[in-house]
């Protein structure tokens, strides 16, 4: 499994590279994205941190906005867990109200009286600026949800197994109040040691990959 991902970490690092701001028209509609955080390496390469997808049709580009520009940590699973790490880092103890999913009107209603919204305000800035500066990624086209989710779920349990990807002593989410973003040093909690890549399945993606990719933005070289 670990060459495996070594291989997966060679193919993605070099992809052409995005990071904020980005074109959103040269991304595509339906794919899948692959995380990169400063500071974080593994096989002599930038560090794999987060691997996504969308389930709407036509949906990446916005799903990439919900995380690096849409300031609501209710629509992005990903801005709520970085939030949950800074705070926690912090011990403030405004996590109980980021917790707070407040997308339902029942919500909405029960929480909002309650919620200091310029504290809420200022976390989401803190958010937007630590993930605008720190986060670069690939993407790559899938058409079909199936596919999508499949490729997934396969790259994030392939990157979860590897011993070699490890976090940096300092990575944010070693603060996470999370236990599985703790200890495997991804921004996720689902998907994780599950079926990883077979050898043929590898072989199978990096075709996909290599006639499927595109991005621009500001270029981020990788670092070895």
């Amino acid at each position: 499994m670990s060459e495996i991902c070594r291989q997966l970490h060679e193919l993605f690092n070099g992809l052409p590279r995005c990071r904020f701001p980005f074109d959103e028209l040269a991304i595509p509609r339906n794919g899948i994205y692959v995380l990169f955080e400063e500071g974080e390496y593994a096989h002599g390469l930038d560090r794999i941190v987060r691997v996504g997808t969308h389930t709407g049709d036509n949906q990446l580009p916005s799903r990439l906005k919900q995380h690096f520009v849409n300031e609501n940590k209710d629509r992005s699973i990903f801005r709520k867990n970085i939030g949950r790490a800074m705070l926690q880092r912090e011990n403030d103890p405004f996590l109980e109200q980021w917790n707070w999913d407040l997308t339902t009107r029942k919500a909405k209603e029960t929480y909002r009286p309650l919620l200091d919204e310029q504290k809420q305000r200022q976390v989401e800035r803190a958010v937007t600026a630590y993930i605008q500066a720190n986060f670069s990624f690939v993407v790559f086209r899938v058409d079909g949800k199936g596919e999508r989710l499949e490729w997934e779920r396969k790259i994030i349990s392939t990157v979860s197994w590897c011993q070699e990807c490890r976090p940096s002593s300092t990575w944010l989410g070693l603060h996470s109040p999370k236990k599985k973003i703790r200890e495997s040093g991804l921004w996720l909690v689902n998907e994780l040691y599950k079926d990883g890549l077979t050898w043929s399945e590898l072989e199978e993606l990096k075709a996909i990959v290599q006639a499927n990719t595109s991005c621009s933005g500001r270029s981020l070289r990788s670092r070895r």
